[in-house]
C-alpha cells in the first residue's frame, strides 16, 4: 500500500487515486480516457482509479466488480453515469438510502444516507474483465477500507459473484469469522459472520456482520429482467434494516 497506510476514509480515497499498480489496467482507463466515446467527447474524463463513495461511517457498504469505462472511469464517482448506475441509485433511493434516484457527475448533489459504495477493483479494466492478479494487487484496498469501516459496519451487500469472491478472504483477514465451507453466492442469499473479538452463537453477537447477496445490476441481468428493480430493493431494504437505518417500506 506504499509507506504509508491511510488512516482514514479520505486518506484512503486520495490513495486508491494515485494507484498506478496494475500496468494493464493503467494503459486501459487512460486510453478509453483520450479517446473517449462519442456521445462525451467533450467532457474531461477521470481515468484514473476509482475510490469508494460515501460517508466514512456507513453501516452498509455494497460491494460491485469495477468501474465502467465509460461511467465511472469517465466520472470518478461509483456507479456514476452509466446503465448500471441508473439502476442502483434509482433502487437506493426508493427505499430512503439516497437523496436522489440519479448519479450523472461527481458534483450532482447526490448523497447517501449511512450506505458506501466500492468494489474490489479500482480500475476499468478491458471487457469489464479484470483478472485474477489485478483482482488480487488490488485487495490490499478493500482490505484498508473493511478496517476503516469496521466500527460502524453492519451489513454488506455484495453485486455479484465476482464480489462475493474478492470479499471472503479480506473478510477473514479482517478477523470476522467466515463459515467453512464458503458460503454461496446467489441473489437474496443473507449470511451472518462473527465480528472479531466476539463469539459465534445462537443469535448475533454485537457487531455481526450480514452479508446480503444480490445479482449484479448489470445491463446483462437488468435488460433480461434477471433482476428487476423490486429484487434490488428488497435487497438493499433488508440491509439497510439490519443496519439500522431508516428505510422506506415496500410498495404494495
Amino acid at each position: 500500500m506504499g509507506a504509508v497506510t491511510p488512516k482514514t476514509i479520505a486518506q484512503l480515497d486520495l490513495a486508491v487515486s494515485h494507484c498506478r499498480a496494475c500496468r494493464r489496467l493503467v494503459n486501459w482507463r487512460e486510453k478509453v480516457a483520450s479517446e473517449k466515446r462519442a456521445a462525451f467527447r467533450d467532457e474531461t474524463y477521470w481515468g484514473k482509479a476509482v475510490p469508494g463513495f460515501g460517508p466514512a461511517d456507513a453501516a452498509v457498504l455494497i460491494v460491485g466488480l469495477a468501474p465502467a469505462a465509460h461511467g465511472a472511469n469517465r466520472t470518478g464517482r461509483m456507479f456514476t453515469g452509466d446503465r448500471s448506475g441508473d439502476v442502483l441509485y434509482a433502487a437506493l433511493h426508493a427505499v430512503g438510502l439516497a437523496n436522489q434516484p440519479t448519479s450523472t457527475h461527481i458534483d450532482d448533489g447526490l448523497t447517501l444516507h449511512g450506505v458506501r459504495i466500492t468494489a474490489p477493483v479500482h480500475c476499468a479494466p478491458p471487457d469489464n474483465k479484470p483478472t485474477v492478479t489485478e483482482r488480487d494487487r488490488c485487495q490490499k484496498w478493500l482490505d484498508a477500507e473493511l478496517r476503516l469501516l469496521k466500527p460502524t459496519l453492519k451489513s454488506i451487500v455484495v453485486l455479484g459473484g465476482f464480489g462475493w469472491q474478492a470479499l471472503l478472504p479480506v473478510l477473514r483477514k479482517n478477523g470476522w469469522e467466515i463459515p467453512r465451507p464458503n458460503p454461496k453466492f446467489g441473489h437474496g442469499v443473507e449470511v451472518d459472520i462473527t465480528a472479531p473479538g466476539h463469539s459465534a452463537g445462537s443469535t448475533p453477537a454485537p457487531g455481526t456482520v450480514r452479508l446480503f447477496g444480490s445479482y449484479h445490476v448489470s445491463q446483462q441481468n437488468t435488460f433480461t429482467g434477471r433482476l428487476t428493480p423490486s429484487m434490488i430493493e428488497n435487497v438493499l431494504r433488508a440491509a439497510g434494516s439490519h443496519a439500522g437505518l431508516s428505510v422506506s417500506a415496500a410498495a404494495s
